[in-house]
C-alpha cells in the first residue's frame, strides 16, 4: 500500500460538570461530564505516502492554509507519546483540517481538533496493519486526552464522563466513558445556542488557567465539590429532574469562574454582557418556567441549554433579547450528538 487516506470528524463538547486543574500527563484532578455536540465539529483527513525510510514527515494545513503553530503541537504530541505511534514510521503524512465553525467565534476547538486527528491516526494503523475489526474507542479517548483533556470525551456521542468515579465502575481519569445508556430521553435532545459575547483570543489561556489551580487556596474545596456534583448529575441524568440540571449546571460554571477570579494572580473571562445574558437568562426562566440553563467554559461567550420541546420559544427570546449582548449578533445553534460520526 504505496498511498492512502483516511478521515474522521468530531465534534466539540461542552462539560456540565468542570475540568479545571490536572497533574501528570493530562490527568484531571476531578472528573468532569460533558455533552457531546453535532455541528460544531472538526473534519479531518490524512494523506500518507511510503517514504522509504525510518521515520516520519507531516505536513499541516488547516483551511487550505500552512498552520506553523498547530503544526508544531502535532509533532509535539506525537513525539512525547511516540511508544503508541511506530506504525507512522516510513510515511509522509499530509494533514488536511477544517472547523465546520468559524475560527474566531469563540468555540473552544482542541478537544473537537485532537479528537479527529487521533482518529485519524488510529486508522492509519488499521490500514498499515490491515485489521479491520472497529475502532477501539476506549483506545481513542485515552490517546486524545494525552493531545487535549477535553477531547478524551468528544469520541462518544451524546454524554461522557471523564475521571474515575466511584458509581461508575469502569470510569478512569485515563481516559473518558459514555454514558448514552444512561441518559434519560429529554437530555438526547438537548440543544446549546452559543452566543458569542467576543471573539478574541482569551488573555489567559486553558493551559494556564490550569497551572494556576496548582496551590489554589480553594482547590481541594473545588475538587471535593465537583465529585459530589458528578455524582448528583449521574443520577439527574438518570432521572431526568431538569430543576437539578440547571442547579448543577449554572453553580458549576461560576465556581469556574470563581477560580479564576482567586486565583494568583486574579484574572476574569467574563465581560459585561456575559453577565448581562446570565441575568436576562435567570429572569426569563423565572418568568416562563420554561427550562432553559446557562453554562460557560474558560471564556466569555454563553452556552444556553434547553430540551428541543422549547427550541421555538427559546430562540425567539434569544432573537428579541439576546442577541443584542452578541458580537456581530452572533449565535451559533447546536444540538447534542445522538451517533457517532465514524
Amino acid at each position: 500500500m504505496n498511498e492512502f487516506s483516511v478521515s474522521a470528524i468530531s465534534p466539540s463538547n461542552i462539560a456540565i460538570v468542570k475540568y479545571w486543574g490536572k497533574h501528570g500527563n493530562q490527568l484531571p484532578n476531578n472528573p468532569s461530564i460533558s455533552f457531546t455536540l453535532s455541528r460544531c465539529h472538526t473534519e479531518t483527513q490524512v494523506f500518507c505516502k511510503n517514504n522509504n525510510s525510518d521515520n516520519y514527515k507531516l505536513h499541516f494545513l488547516f483551511e487550505g492554509k500552512e498552520s506553523p503553530k498547530f503544526q508544531e503541537k502535532i509533532e509535539k504530541y506525537l513525539v512525547e507519546n511516540q511508544q503508541y505511534f511506530g506504525f507512522l514510521r516510513g510515511l509522509d503524512l499530509e494533514i488536511v483540517s477544517s472547523n465546520s465553525f468559524p475560527h474566531s467565534s469563540g468555540i473552544a476547538s482542541s478537544a473537537a481538533s485532537m479528537s479527529a486527528l487521533v482518529l485519524c491516526l488510529l486508522k492509519i494503523e488499521k490500514a498499515v496493519n490491515q485489521d479491520v475489526t472497529p475502532l477501539d474507542m476506549q483506545k481513542a479517548s485515552f490517546l486524545s486526552r494525552l493531545a487535549s483533556g477535553s477531547a478524551s470525551r468528544s469520541v462518544y456521542p451524546v454524554m461522557a464522563l471523564w475521571g474515575a468515579t466511584p458509581s461508575v465502575s469502569n470510569s478512569s481519569d485515563d481516559y473518558a466513558v459514555p454514558l448514552e445508556d444512561i441518559v434519560h430521553p429529554v437530555f438526547k435532545t438537548y440543544h446549546d445556542s452559543i452566543l458569542i459575547v467576543s471573539n478574541k483570543e482569551k488573555s489567559v489561556s486553558s493551559r494556564v488557567g490550569h497551572s494556576l489551580m496548582n496551590g489554589h487556596p480553594l482547590a481541594e474545596s473545588r475538587y471535593a465539590t465537583a465529585r459530589k456534583n458528578t455524582e448528583r448529575l449521574l443520577e439527574v441524568l438518570k432521572n431526568g429532574d431538569l430543576s437539578e440540571f440547571i442547579d448543577i449546571a449554572e453553580a458549576e460554571a461560576l465556581q469556574l469562574h470563581e477560580m479564576m477570579a482567586t486565583s494568583t494572580p486574579p484574572y476574569k473571562l467574563v465581560e459585561p454582557n456575559t453577565l448581562n445574558i446570565i441575568e436576562a437568562v435567570r429572569n426569563y426562566r423565572q418568568e416562563t418556567k420554561i427550562p432553559v440553563c446557562f453554562t460557560l467554559d474558560a471564556g466569555p461567550n454563553v452556552h444556553l441549554l434547553y430540551p428541543d420541546a422549547d427550541d421555538a420559544r427559546v430562540k425567539n427570546f434569544i432573537k428579541e433579547n439576546l442577541l443584542q449582548y452578541c458580537h456581530d449578533n452572533q449565535c451559533i445553534d447546536d444540538v447534542v450528538q445522538n451517533k457517532t460520526n465514524l
